[in-house]
């Protein structure tokens, strides 16, 4: 069975940075893409930032120049590095993995941006 757990979530003052790991119980090698999805209390959930499999990354224009998705095969993890952070970056932070036929989703880590 295929597990997500998300860590590395807080509270930061507004311009604050922190970094979110996602880490997976197999191989990453596994999934075609893996992203970070966040929602806020009483908005939907959006899609953050994705990485596939040819390392090319995708960004959401809100977060783009301040986060930073990476992964490290050989811990079999996904990061997101979050800077400059804003109260409107607010959210539940979700990790995400997909394969040709199954999706994968993590618990959720809370970050909160102070003002």
């Amino acid at each position: 069975q295929v597990q997500l757990v998300e860590s590395g979530g807080g509270l930061v003052q507004t311009g604050g940075s922190l970094r979110l790991s996602c880490a997976a119980s197999v191989s990453i090698f596994s999934f075609k893409a893996m992203g970070w999805y966040r929602q806020a209390p009483g908005k939907q959930r959006e899609l953050v930032a994705t990485i596939i499999t040819g390392g090319s990354t995708d960004y959401a224009d809100s977060v783009k120049g301040r986060f930073t998705v990476s992964r490290d095969y050989a811990k079999n993890t996904v990061y997101l590095q979050m800077n400059s952070l804003k109260p409107e970056d607010t959210a539940v932070y979700c990790c995400n993995a997909g394969t040709y036929r199954d999706e994968y989703w993590g618990q959720g880590t809370q970050v909160t941006a102070s003002s």
